[in-house]
């Protein structure tokens, strides 16, 4: 395997999960008797740029293809964030009537509804036909087409080119990344303005953060490797934000290289140091991440057995694809977890991938009264928490896996 990026061959593995199911490919009642695919879920890091990347062993159309599950605006706290990111990006920049605000990945039309609110001129790009479909219903024109040169050509051609370029949680899901970027630098007006957001790899190593890694996250970035990327494509960044979303995000801005309205911030420049100064350019600071795993699975398991001795019943909520990513790799299966409680309408009544938990609404809690909910989404767990803190009433508990086993 070579680098996407820089083509370097790599050699240096990162984490080995195993074999996995794709982490969105729930499952009918009927598919519970059929065979079901895995695939290699093996990271590996590039000697040479540092990006952390697995293999495309499904391409990213049969990943995100028009039975695609996730639907972005089943999560209040989500569409809290794509609301103030809306307002923050308007006070800042000033966007109007005359602008033109593009979205790819726009799922559902979650954060394109905010500026379309404000009658800016909006266009969602979004390859996966369910959800494109939601979001044209809320008057969000979208494109059911993946993002990259090509598309970025066509749309050039229509002098349909962004005053606002927005990505997010999109250029870790892309195999090919230099297309991507590619594609951003001609999709942006001269004076135009990109932000990605995606999750900090430095906050995956630490945090321990390893059911974050599924099939479709192609790439697992930090700043200093986004901004080899960019520089290769002559797109230039000037300024980071820190997020909280997904257990740590980044959010960039970049612009074209030859644009000099936009001064670099000290924002930028001392997160690089900050990364470089932690080893990010240092092979060792990759090294050992496979036991922090390890343990992690222990701990879980040990926690399974505990309550199942003492006749517990243990539930889940959230069918998160980190979630799928944990119980794979633990090997968890519905003998242990007896359901998994998912908001999304499209989620319930089928069943996880690889350990075939049933994924119901939320009235199975009330009605079992389960002594332990898992959040599986551990990135939202103020959220859940909250709206299930009816759970107390019988004396049960919320826990979390990650970074370690924690009831509370």
């Amino acid at each position: 395997m070579n680098c996407r990026f820089c083509g370097n061959e790599l050699s240096h593995e990162f984490i080995d999960l195993l074999e996995s199911p794709l982490s969105n490919s729930f499952l009918t009642e009927k598919q519970l008797n059929q065979a079901e695919s895995y695939f290699p879920l093996k990271l590996f890091v590039c000697d040479k740029c540092f990006l952390v990347q697995i293999d495309e062993y499904k391409s990213a159309k049969e990943i995100f293809n028009n039975e695609y599950i996730y639907f972005s605006s089943y999560s209040k706290s989500w569409l809290e964030h794509a609301k103030k990111y809306t307002e923050m990006m308007l006070d800042r920049f000033a966007y109007d009537k005359n602008s033109l605000v593009v979205e790819i990945a726009s799922n559902d039309g979650y954060l394109l509804q905010y500026f379309n609110n404000k009658q800016i001129p909006v266009l969602g790009i979004e390859p996966t036909l369910n959800t494109a479909k939601v979001a044209s219903d809320k008057g969000i024109e979208t494109i059911t087409e993946f993002f990259g040169v090509e598309l970025a050509k066509n749309l050039a051609e229509q002098n349909k080119l962004a005053d606002l370029l927005i990505g997010n949680n999109v250029l870790a899901h892309v195999p090919d990344i230099n297309d991507f970027v590619g594609g951003l630098k001609i999709g942006l007006k001269p004076d135009g303005i990109v932000t990605m957001e995606f999750p900090h790899l430095v906050q995956l190593i630490e945090n321990n953060q390893f059911d974050t890694i599924y099939h479709e996250h192609f790439s697992y970035l930090s700043l200093t490797t986004v901004k080899f990327i960019f520089e290769a494509h002559k797109l230039k960044l000037f300024d980071v934000e820190q997020v909280k979303t997904h257990g740590g995000s980044l959010r960039i801005f970049a612009k074209h290289s030859d644009d000099n309205t936009k001064p670099v911030s000290s924002n930028l420049l001392n997160l690089l140091k900050k990364e470089e100064h932690i080893g990010l350019k240092d092979l060792s600071y990759y090294m050992g991440f496979q036991k922090k795993a390890q343990r992690a699975k222990d701990e879980l398991l040990s926690f399974l057995k505990e309550q199942n001795d003492n006749n517990k019943l243990v539930v889940a909520y959230g069918a998160a694809a980190k979630g799928n990513t944990l119980l794979n790799y633990c090997g968890v299966k519905s003998d242990v977890i007896k359901f998994v409680v998912d908001a999304s309408p499209y989620k319930q009544g089928k069943f996880l991938p690889g350990s075939h938990i049933p994924v119901v609404n939320e009235n199975e809690i009330r009605k079992k009264k389960p002594d332990f909910v898992i959040i599986l989404p551990w990135n939202i767990r103020e959220e859940i928490s909250t709206q299930l803190s009816y759970i107390y009433t019988w004396g049960g508990s919320f826990v979390v896996a990650i970074p370690t086993i924690e009831a509370f």
